[in-house]
């Protein structure tokens, strides 16, 4: 049975209810996972309407082998199972936020005087982890500036009270400079110790009020002590935590914890930006760019991405912002399009650089492109042994089939680019008969006359479609001009793609996966397509004149109305007199079944 009725079969035994469904290819490997409310519908849809489908879907559809599906009690169900499997399975067709980083956390150790340190493994060691950060070096200032505000230890010793009571360490340098207090020689009592780790655990948790509200009591105290350089040293650590606090940005003090997600999108990318939100501050941002696999809209997209940001960036928040509207099976989050107040402000921040993100990687595309279209031209250049860098491209065909109205084209490439203002068809006018090599030498010297006339640049090269005859008449005719030596000139031949140069008698063959070639062939064809254009017009043209235009009476848009519609004279005759009188009336009518009458009697 072959393969579009095996599929068939599968669906008509699919179940109409919620799930996942997942298929796969020849290799019986999952290349899509997705889901449902009805499955069965789901599923059929993608064969039912494939016309309406994109190319990219479509390619989708023509590797499915095998249809296999789970059923659940929910639609949330069937979301949570989707994206499981899309992180486990990373199918081909679905979207994945699989860029393999880890990133850092700040990590609270579990142990006896805890250090704060960077990791980017997390265990499960009863150590406390902050984080993840998107950057790392926005967690380093906040490392600095805890490192700033507390005397830490950062050795790695096991500080129990029996190590210590044995006197089994030593104070190192940090101790020397002041960066430690010396708990490892018992200098320091642990109350103190953990009193600061709890600050900090405050302050990686967003809130900075408790750190500062101790080290403003300190320096209070220490002032009315009269100890003033004590008390100089607590402001110093409070300044400290204000320049922190002010470098953040502070959306709004009504604002707790927020998840803010942003999406905008082109035909092949969707851009993504997520602000973390903690105590009115951002704590955390990320931007992302995802390849479209399939035409997902951007609900369909942010969907999955909110799901695996927030899980990889440890969120616990039960408000989320968005730009579009979407629903998400997340149990007691709130998720909203903010219209105005504060709300809208930290939309239209993350709106802001989503658009920033967008901008600057198309224009990347736009600059990856031209540096691309510089490594063609040059290749091109140094392939045909050229002076000039090639910007300027025009290439020649002469089109007559079976020897009847020749005419020629012109299609003009600039920056390996093709540039269609400047195409130009020609007539051939002084030639009779099908002679290429005459016509050749006909329509390079009119072109290049009109822009010596005109005043206007020439192009570095000059591309004939033919063999060695029409390159010569194309060279005689730049002689003729006196432009032979300013301007460069090949013809490539179509059978072996050979390349030619005047007064050479052996071609040149380029390499057949060189870009050289593939730019100089896409010319070729491009005046090739041009010119048959053209030429097929022409006949057109021609064979309407002959049939249909010369009546008295009827007139040239009325014959191309007819021939539009019906393809052929042939079929017009066919026609009955009611629909010529519906198409073109019932003067014109009479006027053209009179001149049928009058044919078939002669």
């Amino acid at each position: 049975m072959p393969a579009d009725e095996i599929i068939r079969e599968k669906i008509k035994h699919l179940p109409n209810r919620p799930g996942i469904y997942k298929f796969f290819d020849e290799n019986d490997e999952i290349i899509y996972v997705g889901k449902a409310v009805d499955i069965r519908k789901r599923v059929s849809s993608y064969f039912n309407k494939s016309t309406q489908h994109n190319k990219k879907t479509r390619k989708l559809i023509s590797n499915i082998r095998n249809i296999q599906f789970t059923i659940v009690d929910t639609e949330s169900d069937a979301f949570l199972l989707e994206n499981n499997l899309i992180k486990q399975y990373q199918p081909k067709y679905n979207i994945l936020l699989k860029d393999g980083k880890t990133y850092p956390y700040i990590c609270i150790t579990n142990e006896r005087f805890p250090r704060v340190i960077s990791t980017r493994n997390k265990i499960n060691d009863g150590s406390k982890y902050y984080g993840p950060y998107a950057s790392v070096t926005n967690m380093n200032v906040v490392l600095e500036m805890i490192r700033s505000l507390y005397p830490l230890r950062t050795c790695t010793y096991n500080l129990s009270p029996e190590n210590i009571e044995r006197g089994k360490f030593k104070v190192c340098l940090e101790y020397h400079i002041g960066n430690c207090k010396g708990p490892c020689e018992n200098l320091y009592d642990e109350e103190s110790y953990n009193q600061h780790i709890l600050q900090i655990r405050s302050i990686l948790s967003g809130n900075l009020s408790i750190a500062k509200a101790y080290f403003k009591d300190k320096m209070i105290a220490a002032a009315q002590e009269m100890q003033y350089e004590v008390a100089h040293s607590f402001k110093q650590k409070l300044d400290v935590l204000e320049d922190f606090q002010a470098k953040s940005t502070v959306v709004s003090n009504t604002l707790t914890n927020i998840d803010v997600f942003t999406i905008t999108s082109n035909e092949k990318c969707a851009f993504i930006n997520y602000l973390k939100v903690m105590n009115g501050a951002i704590i955390q941002t990320q931007s992302l760019e995802i390849t479209k696999k399939l035409d997902e809209s951007d609900a369909d997209i942010l969907a999955t991405i909110i799901v695996q940001l927030r899980h990889d960036f440890e969120s616990e928040s039960k408000e989320i912002l968005t730009n579009v509207e979407l629903e998400l099976p997340l149990n007691n989050v709130n998720i909203t399009v903010p219209q105005i107040g504060d709300k809208r402000k930290l939309l239209n921040l993350s709106l802001k650089n989503v658009l920033y993100l967008r901008k600057e990687k198309e224009s990347m595309n736009e600059r990856s492109k031209d540096s691309n279209e510089v490594r063609i031209m040059e290749t091109l250049k140094k392939d045909l042994r050229l002076s000039e860098l090639p910007k300027h491209i025009e290439c020649f065909d002469n089109s007559n089939i079976q020897g009847t109205t020749p005419v020629a084209s012109m299609v003009c490439f600039r920056n390996a680019k093709p540039s269609k203002k400047d195409y130009r068809h020609f007539h051939i006018k002084t030639v009779v008969g099908p002679d290429d090599f005459a016509s050749m030498y006909e329509i390079v010297t009119r072109r290049y006359r009109r822009l010596l006339d005109e005043d206007s640049p020439l192009p570095q090269l000059i591309v004939i479609d033919g063999g060695k005859g029409q390159l010569g008449m194309a060279v005689k005719a730049l002689k003729d001009l006196g432009i032979y030596t300013q301007v460069a000139v090949i013809s490539i031949a179509k059978r072996l793609e050979e390349i030619f140069y005047p007064g050479d008698t052996l071609p040149l063959y380029i390499d057949k996966k060189s870009e050289s070639l593939r730019l100089l062939q896409r010319i070729r064809n491009e005046a090739h397509r041009f010119g048959i254009t053209f030429h097929r017009e022409r006949r057109n043209a021609g064979t309407l004149k002959t049939e249909i235009t010369d009546i008295k009476g009827l007139g040239p848009t009325t014959a191309q109305k007819l021939l539009s519609k019906y393809k052929s004279v042939k079929k017009i005759k066919e026609l009955s007199e009611a629909e010529l009188i519906a198409e073109i009336g019932k003067a014109k009518t009479k006027i053209l079944l009179d001149y049928f009458n009058q044919e078939s009697t002669a």
